[in-house]
């Protein structure tokens, strides 16, 4: 079916490249720079992953920035020189990277008075991203209209989850979401945070718990909370170089959730990668609203 608008995202939604090649969904490939040089996040297509998580074990830092006005107009303005626009955007609340987007679309917008152009904020990143893109692109190939669209995304953007913890507290340190003092106490102790896709659109703390076996078990409780309708789901496993860990969280889910349509493994990407470091471990689904 031939639509009347284009559906588009970014690469923060950790969206796996498969998928958006079958799905035909274009995307905004955000910045990373890692020993010096930038590179553009591909969701898994030239699989850096992995040395992308060694190279940080064995001590790189890689940095994120903003992607330019400029370059979203190099993305926006051939769509709209033939057709309307719906954009599902990463949480406004983890960058202020959407500032340039709505500069773009108003820019464009004067250029093309006779386009829509809409810009979906999910309060989300990674893997509830992913879950909110493939709600609502199974919408539009149904041949929704754009407001539906859009207003799907907006009824659902709070019951996307993400559960999560982290192996080493010195990234989230690193990137001001804790104190040093506290990461440094915290890994003396085995700490180990539970973190969540907040209500606002932040990553928030919900719990500390001591050992990444306690860890894994909390997350598969906040899942057992949280989640609706298991069977007709597939929850979205997202890791950072533990693969074995998460064969085991998919093992505890199984058990746990019995009805469970599905689990998908997937490799955490550069970009998010850089903020939550190697260990990382989360678990992602549809469900209730978010509380915290």
């Amino acid at each position: 079916m031939e639509m009347s608008y284009v559906f588009m995202t970014d690469s923060d939604s950790d969206l796996y490249y498969k998928i958006a090649d079958e799905r035909n969904i274009p995307v905004v490939r955000m910045p990373y720079t890692l020993d010096g040089k930038e590179y553009l996040d591909d969701n898994g297509r030239s699989g850096v992953e992995i040395s992308f998580f060694e190279k940080m074990e064995a001590g790189s830092n890689p940095n994120t920035s903003l992607l330019p006005t400029a370059t979203y107009l190099e993305y926006f303005e051939p769509v709209l020189q033939e057709k309307d626009l719906l954009f599902v955007a990463f949480s406004s609340k983890m960058s202020s990277t959407i500032n340039n987007i709505f500069e773009a679309r108003e820019i464009l917008l004067k250029k093309y008075p006779e386009r829509k152009f809409t810009v979906v904020d999910t309060l989300s990143i990674s893997g509830p991203q992913t879950l909110l893109v493939l709600g609502a692109h199974d919408l539009y190939r149904q041949g929704k209209s754009m407001e539906e669209v859009e207003k799907w995304l907006l009824d659902n953007r709070l019951r996307a989850h993400a559960w999560l913890t982290v192996s080493d507290l010195k990234y989230l340190a690193r990137g001001g979401r804790i104190s040093s003092t506290s990461a440094f106490f915290g890994s003396m102790l085995d700490i180990k945070p539970i973190i969540c896709m907040g209500r606002s659109g932040k990553m928030d703390p919900a719990e500390k718990v001591q050992g990444r076996k306690k860890a894994l078990r909390s997350i598969v409780d906040h899942t057992m909370e949280y989640i609706e309708h298991p069977e007709e789901q597939t929850i979205l496993i997202m890791q950072a170089n533990v693969r074995e860990e998460a064969e085991r969280l998919a093992d505890m889910l199984r058990h746990s959730i019995p009805n469970l349509k599905g689990i998908r493994i997937q490799t955490v990407g550069p970009v998010i990668g850089a903020h939550c470091g190697p260990g990382t471990l989360a678990c992602c689904f549809m469900g209730k609203e978010r509380k915290i």
